[in-house]
């Protein structure tokens, strides 16, 4: 029996001919039952779609004359199918059809096309359930076909109640290893494996490392359940960090590093780039502090590749991303785009690099990459600079770029040189 009860939702968009989207939720159950308004939807429709594993669910309820459009990669070669039709879709989708799931995708490619929904209960609230635990809280993850981002937000902001959504590449033991890596032992992960089906439903709570070495059969989903809190530090004393052989002093100070990130208005930026990483201790304390953001780290030392990794997991910070070699042959292409970028080494080449970052800036007033904000200040470069020759050439670089020059701060530390803190904005 489908869990939930199935009412009807209807997308707001306006009428597109006669064609619309009726979308069916469904659990793994081999044996579904539907409330009588969607048997009546079913039977009077021709056109089906879904996922082989859908297919086989309802295959013997559909009319004997109906046509089956599979959904599979590239989707855009479905909706190509899609457009030969100006008639009701059927649609079956696995659980809830907006939580991440196919409705997002027809309102994204077909805005006009009317949807109508009926959902049933997604795998997460299924697992909550059999758990028997309350779930208005749980930080809830997908990594199905996407990236791991979401997942580390969730753990360096140390969410106690973690919900995942998996795919065949990111699987409960690849997660639980990636997990492992960065020192997250602190959770139990419960497992629902066939959530619906009577004959193969399995759940089972283990360690992290427990279910690294475990494998686990699709479709399933994760809950994630903290055993205590991690630390969360504000500011990484220099000694904690690993150092290039020889060179302790080569790492940006932790007071001027917290000012730098300050001044860099992480809170409200997107994409950091950090020039000349080092040690990484940039990179890590920003990721540390600001989780939302993607961090990618650049360094023309090819030893600062295991530096930086080193580092990464003894903070629990994964999902940096870093490029060795000179940064002015580096393709920029495939990389996301900064709205803050820190240049904590330049190689004399300061004006060079400024002027291939400050192309890649967003003005102020451009769209954030979330889609739901203004951004009040343009892109940002901060550098520290010790000496009057590179704070001239930093200022000089960014009025000849446009940019608007902003000195922050002029600060000295026991016996080391003062440092200034510099900032150049777009407008």
């Amino acid at each position: 029996m489908i869990s939930g009860e199935m009412r009807p939702a209807v997308s707001p968009m306006g009428s597109a001919g006669d064609r619309e989207f009726v979308i069916i939720g469904l659990t793994d159950n081999r044996s579904p039952w539907f409330p009588p308004e969607v048997v009546s939807e079913i039977k009077s429709s021709r056109v089906f779609s879904g996922g082989r594993r859908h297919h086989e669910i309802v295959a013997a309820m559909l009319p004997q004359d109906a046509e089956w459009i599979d959904i599979t990669v590239p989707i855009d070669a479905v909706f190509g199918v899609y457009e030969n039709y100006r008639e009701r879709i059927v649609v079956f989708a696995s659980g809830d059809p907006l939580f991440f799931g196919f409705a997002n995708t027809v309102r994204r490619k077909l805005p006009f096309v009317p949807i109508r929904l009926y959902p049933a209960f997604n795998s997460l609230q299924t697992l909550a359930h059999r758990m028997v635990i309350p779930y208005h809280d749980m930080r809830v993850v997908s990594l199905t076909g996407r990236p791991w981002h979401g997942l580390d937000r969730a753990l360096i902001k140390c969410c106690p109640l973690i919900g995942v959504l998996t795919d065949r590449e990111r699987t409960p033991a690849a997660i639980a290893r990636r997990m492992m890596d960065f020192g997250y032992d602190n959770y139990l992960m419960t497992v629902g494996e066939n959530l619906g089906n009577a004959e193969r439903e399995r759940i089972t709570t283990q360690t992290v490392g427990e279910a690294a070495e475990r494998e686990f059969s699709s479709p399933n989903c994760i809950i994630l359940t903290a055993t205590y809190r991690r630390e969360r530090r504000f500011g990484i004393p220099d000694t904690e960090f690993d150092h290039l052989p020889g060179r302790s002093r080569m790492i940006t100070k932790m007071p001027i590093r917290l000012l730098a990130l300050q001044a860099l208005g992480l809170p409200s930026r997107s994409v950091l780039w950090d020039i000349g990483f080092c040690t990484g201790s940039v990179s890590i304390e920003a990721k540390m502090q600001f989780p939302h953001l993607e961090v990618v780290s650049f360094e023309v030392r090819s030893e600062g590749k295991a530096l930086i990794e080193a580092n990464s997991r003894r903070f629990g910070i994964p999902g940096i991303k870093t490029v060795i070699g000179d940064f002015l042959d580096a393709d920029l292409s495939v990389l996301p785009r900064p709205d803050a970028v820190f240049i904590g080494g330049h190689g004399g080449r300061l004006s060079e690099i400024m002027a291939r970052v400050a192309y890649l800036l967003p003005d102020a007033g451009s769209r954030c990459p979330d889609g739901l904000r203004t951004m009040t200040h343009g892109g940002v470069i901060v550098m520290n600079s010790v000496s009057e020759d590179s704070r001239k050439a930093f200022e000089a670089t960014a009025r000849e770029l446009g940019l608007t020059f902003r000195p922050v701060a002029h600060v000295a530390l026991d016996d080391y040189n003062p440092i200034d803190i510099l900032k150049a904005e777009k407008s």
